[in-house]
């Protein structure tokens, strides 16, 4: 179990409770309801838990696809029911309703964030992510799009839109460049990602509803939607099947849509070294190929890490109690080798965490597949 992303919490603790299968014991333990009672409100599955940063490592690697990360979103509902939660989890969880208020001002959110960081349980040696002056809505409502070419409509979820916009707008460079003409969804849409790792089920079904109904008929149209987040894209693989049953909506990574299209898109040469690093759901739910596919398109000397989690995994390592925990997964193998890197190897990394945690921990700027494409295209 040191290679792979399963199970980046036993990985630095090797305790037992802490690994798949003694989560799984618990679980079957809890349903049996015999040594451990109370059901859905049992403590010592909570504190099971408490480690698990529903990776999906599990469902990915597991010889019988044990899905953790589910197992835990559905504890906790249930846990939850009728109780209040930490304020951390407001906080955190409901990051899209938050940002949508901060994008009015964000100068005065990034001011206040500092100040408010020990009331929402965040660890005082992390950064909170910076609000954009300009959401990415805001810069592509400014943008003249091209009038010809195939439409694709490119989805922004919240982490690029409200916070790294200049990665979504290279993805918009990107696709035009390669003669394809870029929209967006009318409206601002949240997959309910970290709801759902919160375990709000009721609220996440909600905003997933919202999504199906705004790019459902964009999907039925045959139009190509394409996400940024894998964290955000591996909702309408997994999440989205579990909740709707027998409903779907097919959204790629900018390198399957790549992978897809073939030799239609063309892409310049970059003659760069690179070290990349593959989210966890990326690798666990929609599979990495594609990715090293684009990055051999582009003709860069590329190494893909076997590092795991890089322990960030959304909020869990901005918590201050897991603060420890999120760097010693860091530490086992993704941060040692960025910091070993030669200065002009670019670094890779399509999740947002993925790029807080190495950014935070090693002061190493990080690049999403969107924007090596478009310092490919510069450098042509």
């Amino acid at each position: 179990m040191d290679g792979g992303t399963m199970c980046p919490s036993y990985m630095v603790t090797r305790e037992e409770e802490h690994s798949t299968r003694g989560r799984a014991h618990l679980f079957f333990e809890m349903f049996q309801g015999q040594e451990i009672p109370d059901d859905w409100h049992n403590d010592a599955v909570k504190d099971a838990l408490d480690l698990c940063i529903s990776c999906k490592g599990c469902k990915g690697d597991c010889p019988v696809n044990v899905d953790m990360a589910t197992y835990k979103a559905e504890f906790l509902s249930h846990y939850y029911k009728r109780r209040l939660r930490l304020i951390a989890a407001y906080s955190m969880g409901w990051i899209h309703r938050w940002s949508r208020m901060a994008s009015i001002a964000p100068r005065i959110a990034n001011l206040t964030m500092p100040m408010t960081k020990r009331l929402l349980g965040i660890a005082p040696q992390r950064k909170m992510p910076r609000y954009a002056r300009q959401t990415f809505r805001q810069q592509f409502a400014k943008h003249e799009p091209p009038r010809q070419g195939t439409t694709v409509l490119l989805w922004a979820d919240t982490f690029n839109n409200y916070f790294r916009p200049d990665t979504a707008m290279a993805a918009v460079d990107v696709l035009e460049r390669a003669g394809y003409r870029v929209s967006i969804p009318r409206k601002p849409l949240c997959c309910g990602r970290p709801l759902y790792d919160w375990g709000f089920l009721t609220q996440a079904k909600r905003l997933l509803k919202e999504v199906m109904a705004e790019l459902g008929p964009e999907a039925q149209k045959g139009i190509p939607i394409i996400g940024l987040e894998p964290s955000c894209i591996s909702v309408f693989r997994d999440e989205l099947e579990n909740l709707f049953p027998g409903r779907s909506i097919p959204v790629m990574t900018l390198s399957e849509f790549i992978e897809r299209e073939g030799d239609r898109f063309e892409v310049p040469r970059l003659q760069r070294k690179a070290i990349v690093q593959g989210h966890c759901h990326h690798k666990a739910i929609m599979k990495f190929e594609p990715e090293e596919s684009a990055l051999k398109k582009i003709g860069l000397d590329f190494e893909h890490l076997d590092s795991g989690c890089c322990g960030m995994a959304g909020a869990f390592g901005f918590e201050a109690k897991h603060y420890d925990i999120s760097m010693r997964i860091g530490e086992r193998v993704l941060l040692p080798r960025v910091r070993e890197a030669e200065r002009d190897t670019l670094i890779i990394a399509d999740g947002f965490s993925c790029r807080e945690q190495i950014e935070q921990a090693t002061g190493r700027q990080t690049l999403h597949l969107a924007e090596v494409l478009q310092m490919a295209y510069g450098s042509s």
